[in-house]
């Protein structure tokens, strides 16, 4: 390590800017790709194509994905995005049909979770320590993805983290728990709702319930002026699910709460399930590079246990991560909420200069994961270009010297600096990885974006934009494409359906899959339909892990 690296590290804690820092650091994290990488499927395109017919619409309560009600989730995504979007185009610096705007609370969902992070972690573990636990943070690989996803999570995490602090404060030192921070926590919770439901009041009641039967006793809990709290955190809520419920006569409920809520918790949706452990053993790639400091920490942590600030963070971390462990629904991000308490434990652990060490085949464990997930990341983001697309990308092969430049340096601090500096020090060496395989690897490839390249074939076959209400496709139905061509693309059914799409008017375009090719063309024969081909799509379906080819034709004009 240079010498002025090793400086940095040991400045970096006890810096008078240390937001500043904080910022600094993840937005070099989490800049590269998020302008250039197009629209993911599924749920990103969802939430971006529901928000952008609000705007077209003007309409703030509904929410819609083409012609069909969206009731999955609450507005507060949704009208964040919208005004994203809007605030992008008032000052001309882009446009509802780019993705990026979309991003836009997401990257400031989780750029506020890692200040909460440090500012309300001070009170629980000390400055240099809560420092450390938000670069961390902003280093995990689950919100670096999250960062570049056009939904509600990294949005949801700001508001867990805001309020958990507040509810850390009024447990460490109810006696100067203002009123004005009880309403802070209330509205907090409020806004959660808007965004995702329960799942953030879910969290603070765990903890509190927890607390509760660990001290046998909350005298604490009477700060929370929950008489008058709660009300206001129904109150933020409320007039939103009131006008929705009105618009859709009720639909909204039974079918958020009936047909996506409780479908997650007894069922794995769409496939989404996972054993008993998924999120533990996921969290090497998922806290990445962190994990490593994380797994050291855990016998220290329970020995610590009694310390009031242990103890709130454990009974913030332990129950929640076991509550989406018993979900029968698992996506790595669901357990994002309990990361803040997860790393504020690891770093107290690691800055505290009276600590025990872990013992060596822990000790080993992390770092051997550490190096597993490096290696792994390095060599799947150089060979991706040759398996997605068939071709060598010189810029992807520099994966491979920025996994090995974030295990040399890390490894290298953890040896002459401590474990405290080799957090730090992987959290900023895994910025050349991440902005490697963001920013220059996967914007690059060719075969997964089919959405984005179709709608550059229709462009080119209708410069004007005549083709919206005029273009169906059959055979690739993901809303990826509905965001890229538009809310009035047509999903048809098989290729006798494309063939009598192009019967109803002059000059439609159709695009057929080849699986559906054979029955496209017998219906044109059947029909005596002459069409020509405006070209062919071909690439990569990854949500369902197989490769097409789209197929554009236009009918008679």
């Amino acid at each position: 390590m240079l010498p002025a690296l090793r400086d940095t590290l040991d400045r970096l804690p006890e810096t008078r800017w240390p937001r500043l820092w904080l910022t600094l650091l993840c937005l070099a994290l989490w800049l590269p790709g998020f302008f250039t990488l197009p629209p993911g499927d599924r749920d990103e395109s969802r939430f971006a194509q529901a928000s952008r017919q609000m705007v077209d619409s003007g309409d703030y309560v509904r929410i819609r994905f083409g012609a069909e009600e969206r009731n999955k989730k609450p507005a507060g995504i949704y009208w964040a995005q919208a005004a994203s979007v809007q605030a992008v185009e008032a000052l001309g610096l882009g446009h509802r049909g780019e993705i990026w705007p979309y991003r836009i609370p997401s990257l400031l969902g989780a750029w506020l979770a890692v200040l909460a992070t440090f500012h309300w972690g001070r009170s629980l573990v000390g400055r240099r320590a809560a420092f450390l636990a938000a670069a961390l943070l902003a280093s995990s690989m689950v919100l670096v993805v999250e960062t570049h996803i056009a939904k509600t999570d990294a949005a949801l995490l700001a508001t867990v983290a805001a309020a958990m602090g507040l509810l850390g404060r009024a447990y460490l030192a109810p006696a100067t728990f203002t009123a004005a921070q009880a309403a802070g926590f209330w509205a907090v919770l409020g806004v959660s709702i808007l965004l995702k439901g329960p799942i953030g009041p879910l969290v603070a009641l765990l903890t509190t319930i927890t607390l509760v039967a660990a001290d046998r006793g909350a005298p604490w809990l009477r700060r929370l002026r929950p008489l008058w709290g709660l009300p206001l955190m129904l109150a933020v809520a409320a007039p939103w699910f009131i006008a929705i419920g009105i618009a859709t006569e009720g639909r909204f409920f039974s079918e958020s709460v009936g047909g996506d809520m409780l479908a997650k918790v007894s069922s794995g949706e769409e496939a989404h399930g996972g054993p008993p452990g998924y999120y533990l053993l996921l969290f090497p790639l998922t806290a990445f590079p962190a994990a490593f400091l994380a797994l050291r920490a855990l016998p220290a942590v329970w020995r610590d246990r009694l310390n009031p600030g242990t103890r709130f963070l454990l009974a913030w971390a332990a129950p929640s991560w076991l509550m989406f462990e018993a979900v029968a629904t698992k996506l790595p991000h669901y357990v994002l909420p309990a990361f803040p308490a997860v790393v504020l434990l690891g770093a107290a652990w690691a800055m505290d200069p009276l600590r025990r060490p872990a013992p060596r085949w822990l000790a080993g464990l992390g770092v051997a994961l550490l190096a597993l997930v490096a290696a792994a990341l390095g060599i799947a983001a150089a060979l991706l270009p040759w398996l997605a697309d068939h071709r060598i990308d010189p810029v992807a092969l520099l994966a491979l010297p920025a996994a090995g430049l974030l295990l040399w340096g890390t490894l290298g601090v953890l040896r002459r600096r401590g474990i405290a500096q080799a957090g730090l020090a992987a959290a900023i060496l895994a910025v050349p990885l991440y902005a490697v395989v963001l920013g220059g690897v996967l914007p690059r490839l060719t075969a997964p974006w089919i959405g984005p390249r179709l709608a550059e074939l229709l462009a080119e076959a209708a410069p004007s934009g005549e083709v919206q209400g005029q273009f169906g496709i059959v055979g690739y139905h993901e809303p990826s494409l509905v965001f890229a061509t538009g809310a009035d693309t047509v999903l048809l059914r098989d290729g006798a359906a494309a063939a009598e799409f192009l019967v109803g008017a002059r000059g439609r375009i159709v695009a057929v899959s080849d699986r559906d090719m054979a029955a496209f063309r017998a219906a044109l024969e059947q029909r005596a339909l002459a069409v020509h081909s405006l070209g062919a799509v071909e690439g990569y379906n990854y949500t369902r892990g197989r490769r097409l080819i789209l197929h554009v034709f236009q009918g008679a004009t």
